[in-house]
């Protein structure tokens, strides 16, 4: 498909990327791990390891599994921890051994927990003790064999690691009792793994790597089945994209969103390790205060989140005391970002907040707007390399530029479908081989898109479609809202009315001067017709927020 824009906006883009250059995530990671061997790779709460360290540790994991274990190509072994540096070890071990990584949201209830781990027949998980409680309750009723249990400080320096394991059990009390038999430390699995018995095996590039679980917004969550081609060709069409901005081993890219999350493990875990960058993992990111203290630790380059982290931190009088001087790259994606929010952080930071758009089934990214845009300007961005993107009606008719539908997107990073349900497949396949988004959009006379909202969260008002997304991005332009939320609620007379969740920035707003404000600002059967103040709303794992919650409230 041809880019005219990369004439005028990215010339140094490749038309198209080699999603075959590479068989394997592990592959393309070795290459790294020899490369930059003396890089700092990975940091958290004080330690660093570099990349030589993080292969011989994951050589070491990904023997264990094989030799200790039993485990065969193939075999489901799930992760389920937030951001310490246990993480990428296991991580790739997983790959390493040819098995299949089952990422799990800690977060997660006993059921969510229950369905994830049987709709994968993962065999094996690695778990923080902080979530072991929510696996006993489940576990009989699993195919899980083996436990392997660590702590969050277990891999930090002496005396550190005691210190930090000790004051989230027995000071903070943040770990349940919890009684499950025969499970193994995970640092056992690093003394015992031998390196020099870990057995390379042959991945072919159409295997599984990833079975990411969505977030169930339509029922039950399915599992996208990632394959490595997948994998490494958004991690090259990402590379591609951002190289003009970085440098081979010289950044440092904050990772706050959670690796289990697909936006953080392909953009922030994978794409920076292949060009050598050092990943900053920031465990716990709603503690905006100690967020903050760690950033000023470190002169970063790259940035990635959501609006909502975006939004908390430019709320917190510290953040302006941040040294953004290296900052040269900041990724918004997950959820749209808000113009006020965008703004607000290039007033503060002198960088611009740059919007990407992606799902977990298109692993993820799809597009990305242009590295030098000086601006916010409102849109998903463009089509990266090797991909195609259009609008399409409910009929799959391809609409023209101006016309709203459906985002559909076409490329390698595209996933194979949703494990063991073909039928579920079928509905999110057009006819013609393109992904259905589920998301509401339109295509400018440039080939920008931009998101109109969620298919499914669209409020019907006496026949007029009404789009959350810009009720919220007006509201939040209000001075005396931190954020909101607009969800449809039934109304006898019109269908739906709009109803409108707030969390207020100043105590001294009222009901009578909001609405004002949107009658300022929307259209008649745009404004809310009733308002709830909150002291927070629902989010997800990584800070969007659940409207189909408030919706069922």
């Amino acid at each position: 498909m041809g880019k005219p824009w990369l004439n005028e906006y990215e010339s140094g883009v490749p038309h198209e990327i080699n999603a075959d250059a590479y068989n394997s995530i592990p592959e393309i990671l070795e290459e790294s791990f020899e490369k930059f061997a003396k890089n700092d790779a990975f940091h958290c709460m004080g330690k660093t390891l570099t990349y030589g360290e993080i292969d011989y540790l994951s050589r070491k994991f990904a023997s264990y599994l094989q030799n200790n274990l039993g485990l065969k190509k193939g075999d489901r072994v799930a992760i389920m921890m937030p951001n310490i540096l246990q993480y990428p070890v296991a991580l790739f071990g997983i790959l390493r051994a040819g098995m299949v990584c089952v990422n799990v949201n800690p977060l997660y209830t006993a059921r969510e927990l229950e369905h994830q781990l049987k709709d994968s027949g993962a065999k094996t998980i690695i778990i923080f003790e902080n979530s072991m409680s929510v696996l006993e309750e489940v576990i009989d009723k699993t195919p899980v064999e083996h436990v392997l249990v660590t702590q969050i400080g277990d891999m930090l320096k002496f005396p550190k690691s005691l210190i930090v394991n000790f004051v989230i059990k027995h000071v903070k009390k943040m770990v349940p009792k919890w009684n499950i038999k025969n499970t193994i430390p995970f640092l056992r699995t690093l003394d015992e793994g031998d390196e020099s018995k870990f057995q390379r095996v042959e991945i072919k590039n159409d295997e599984t790597a990833f079975l990411q679980y969505t977030g169930g917004t339509t029922g039950v969550s399915k599992g996208a089945d990632l394959t490595h081609r997948n994998i490494v060709a958004n991690l090259t069409q990402a590379k591609a994209w951002i190289s003009q901005k970085t440098e081979e081993g010289k950044e440092i890219i904050i990772t706050p969103l959670p690796l289990y999350h697909i936006f953080s493990l392909t953009a922030n875990c994978f794409t920076f390790s292949t060009i050598g960058a050092l990943n900053i993992l920031i465990t716990n990111p709603r503690d905006i205060p100690g967020f903050i203290k760690e950033l000023k630790n470190w002169k970063f380059t790259a940035f990635t989140g959501v609006n909502t982290l975006f939004n908390g931190m430019l709320n917190n009088p510290e953040f302006k005391n941040v040294d953004f001087s290296s900052l040269k790259l900041t990724l918004g994606g997950g959820m749209a970002v808000q113009r006020p929010v965008a703004d607000k952080w290039k007033e503060v930071t002198k960088s611009p907040l740059i919007e990407a758009y992606g799902l977990t089934e298109t692993s993820p990214a799809a597009c990305i707007n242009p590295m030098d845009l000086p601006e916010y300007n409102g849109n998903i961005g463009l089509p990266i390399s090797s991909t195609e993107v259009c609008i399409k009606d409910d009929d799959e008719k391809t609409l023209g530029a101006g016309e709203i539908g459906e985002i559909c997107i076409k490329g390698p990073q595209v996933m194979r479908g949703y494990w063991n349900r073909p039928e579920e497949t079928e509905k999110v396949m057009t006819s013609d081989g393109y992904f259905k988004s589920g998301d509401i959009g339109i295509m400018d006379e440039k080939g920008f898109f931009k998101i109109v909202d969620r298919k499914k969260d669209m409020i019907l008002v006496s026949g007029f479609n009404v789009y959350p997304n810009e009720i919220e991005d007006v509201i939040c332009g209000y001075d005396k809202v931190f954020e909101c939320a607009a969800v449809g609620a039934p109304d006898a007379k019109s269908g739906e009315i709009v109803k409108l969740f707030v969390v207020k920035n100043d105590d001294t707003l009222t009901e009578a001067e909001l609405k004002a404000y949107c009658k300022e600002n929307l259209t008649g059967y745009k404004v809310p017709k009733i308002f709830e103040f909150r002291t927070e709303l629902p989010k997800s794992n990584v800070g969007k927020i659940l409207r189909k919650d408030l919706r069922g409230q």
